[in-house]
């Protein structure tokens, strides 16, 4: 039993946390290889802290709970110093307005996407600093349009070199018009008679010829 007991002992070490504020440097034994949130859940009970508010920095890098979609671990020495911070909470505003635009340049990768998905926008996200909106551009488009676009850049200088770089864009621009009118269902009118079996018009449409029938029958 004693022996158990000191190699739970052995385990753990004791770090110094210097909690930015008037309160005074602490120390807390905790174990030498800790996930991270288990760590700030430590931290926030030992001090009375708000953990949702809670940011822990070691080492001069600021600890993330989750990284690729996995917990973080950390290993850690006897006499490290922890600073933690408690963010204040921002002020509330009168108008939402602003809020909700905020909210929606901010992309968040949904948590069913695949292992590769995380990982790749940790990559682009964390390390390259890659804006939100170029983020939600490109987890957003499917994969026929990545290949789409590519064949089209691919294609692009086969074009310039034959001389063919306007008709090339031309083309382009049809295609895009072409593809994004959408499908009508059955029984659907399009607002141009010229798409409408026999030319037929929508109720209600002004033409010359209507407006000639107007002005003949004295209606204006």
């Amino acid at each position: 039993m004693g022996d158990t007991v000191e190699e739970d002992e052995s385990e753990k070490v004791e770090i110094i946390l210097k909690t930015i504020g008037p309160a005074p440097p602490s120390r807390l034994r905790v174990p030498s290889f800790i996930k991270v949130r288990d760590l700030r859940r430590l931290i926030a009970s030992n001090g009375h802290l708000p953990i949702d508010n809670l940011s822990l920095i070691l080492r001069g890098t600021a600890l993330s709970d989750i990284r690729n979609g996995d917990d973080v671990h950390i290993q850690l020495n006897d006499g490290d110093s922890l600073i933690v911070v408690v963010k204040p909470k921002p002020p509330v505003k009168d108008g939402h307005e602003n809020d909700d635009d905020d909210e929606d340049l901010k992309f968040q990768l949904p948590q069913s996407s695949s292992r590769w998905k995380k990982r790749l926008y940790s990559f682009l996200h964390d390390k390259l600093k890659f804006p939100d909106i170029l983020l939600m551009l490109i987890f957003t488009l499917s994969l026929k349009a990545w290949i789409l676009i590519t064949m089209w850049f691919i294609l692009a200088p086969v074009a310039h070199r034959w001389d063919l770089g306007p008709l090339y864009m031309l083309a382009t621009g049809f295609c895009l018009i072409l593809f994004n009118l959408g499908k009508r269902k059955a029984g659907d009118s399009s607002a141009y008679s010229i798409f409408n079996e026999d030319f037929r018009e929508l109720p209600g449409t002004l033409n010359a010829d209507r407006l000639d029938r107007h002005i003949r029958a004295g209606q204006f």
